[in-house]
């Protein structure tokens, strides 16, 4: 999956899986390592997580969609017939 991120964000990232590992499973990994475990969660985990976002993007518009056709139906007026 392609995902654009900046520099500083991928650092940042690398960083915070360095730190999971040292804080939650004391394991000291290189950079090397990390960025390896940050390129299968992109491949692996994000689409799932980036389906899933788009699922509840996807419900919010649908409501607000219907909210709309619903106001847009009380503004119309009634037609006489002779």
């Amino acid at each position: 999956m392609f995902i654009r991120l900046t520099k500083e964000q991928q650092e940042l990232i690398i960083a915070d899986i360095q730190s999971f590992f040292y804080n939650n499973r004391d394991e000291d990994i290189t950079e090397f390592e990390a960025e390896r475990v940050f390129d299968f969660m992109k491949e692996y985990v994000a689409p799932h997580i980036y389906n899933a976002a788009i699922s509840d993007a996807k419900y919010v518009m649908e409501r607000q969609l219907s909210t709309i056709e619903d106001e847009l139906a009380s503004l119309e007026r009634p037609i006489k017939i002779k």
